[in-house]
């Protein structure tokens, strides 16, 4: 099994994929926070990811952090606040973190961690445009219309001195070829049941892509009119904590979530039309989550971008039917 890593330095580490322009890699990652609810889909950018993280918010809503490095969508949006997970995906990958506002609860926790000042790219820290701009659409409430610039995000880190080819002290393995794993499955669909927003991933034999479906309507950017598509899925198993900050008063109220992703847990990677067992590791604040199988060996991702589903421990799963899986976070 060829692995690719170390990685030439025209190769994206967070793809495997050799990059159209080599000097993208010179500069900082950039992580964005982007809505998922109904009524901002078709978001803008997802496609143009090398990452996206989909996680729980509150209420049973999903809403996505997002990893650009080897490319620049035009714009990324609809952009909304930040939630816990974000004191750790930006740390993974050395990146600012760009959003438009948190609760009072997690803006303390934003100001008290090393993100802060430099890496914490809002209009809730007064940054406005060129970095954030709106987009109004006609029958779209205000708070959906904000989006982002990322070249003006990059000049934003050049000015704060935070832009810099980052040294990440373990990387990802990525193969074409698909690891020996025992209880390796075929798996043509997956969905992932949660509480607002059903997530759907078909397999496309043809692309060897994995394609989006929310909801019951195939999911596609904006920019492009594409439909979402992944070469990996990774159903990543942590710890959900349910704490006492007060996230949104709505519905009676609730409550902010930690999603603990340190340490070591389960985790299903789906690529190439497979379901294959392993475990997720990170044991530095500066890690990115790396993938190891059941004898601790490298699990290699396929090159390309990848999909990060963060489901809680107790999740349920069940085979819906042959071939289809699905998962109730």
């Amino acid at each position: 099994m060829d692995v690719v890593t170390p990685f030439p330095p025209d190769v994206d580490p967070l793809t495997g994929l050799k990059v159209a322009d080599p000097t993208m890699l010179d500069h900082s990652p950039l992580a964005i926070k982007i809505s998922n609810s109904a009524e901002v889909r078709p978001q803008s950018g997802l496609n143009s990811a090398d990452l996206v993280f989909e996680h729980y918010a509150e209420g049973g809503i999903t809403r996505f952090t997002a990893i650009f490095y080897g490319t620049y969508p035009e714009r990324v949006g609809s952009v909304r606040s930040g939630r816990l997970i974000d004191l750790e995906v930006p740390a993974m990958y050395h990146a600012p973190f760009a959003y438009s506002g948190s609760s009072a609860g997690v803006k303390e926790k934003y100001r008290n961690s090393d993100l802060f000042p430099a890496r914490i790219m809002s209009p809730d820290f007064g940054v406005g445009e060129p970095a954030f701009y709106r987009v109004p659409r006609e029958g779209l409430a205000f708070e959906h219309t904000l989006f982002a610039n990322p070249m003006a995000l990059r000049e934003l880190a050049i000015e704060r001195g935070v832009d810099q080819r980052p040294t990440f002290p373990k990387l990802m393995a990525f193969s074409e070829s698909l690891p020996a794993v025992k209880d390796m499955r075929d798996v043509t669909r997956i969905y992932v049941d949660y509480k607002v927003g059903k997530t759907q991933w078909d397999y496309d034999a043809a692309s060897g892509y994995w394609l989006r479906t929310t909801t019951g309507v195939p999911h596609t950017d904006y920019l492009t009119g594409e439909q979402l598509r992944f070469a990996n899925v990774m159903l990543i198993y942590a710890n959900h904590l349910e704490t006492d900050i007060l996230e949104d008063t709505w519905g009676g109220g609730h409550m902010s979530i930690e999603i603990q992703i340190w340490g070591q847990g389960p985790a299903l990677m789906f690529r190439d039309g497979k379901m294959i067992p392993g475990f997720w590791q990170r044991a530095a604040r500066d890690e990115m989550l790396t993938f190891i199988d059941g004898e601790g060996k490298p699990l290699p991702l396929k090159p390309g971008n990848t999909w990060f589903q963060m489901v809680p421990l107790e999740t349920q799963s069940s085979e819906a039917a042959p071939g289809q899986y699905r998962f109730t976070p």
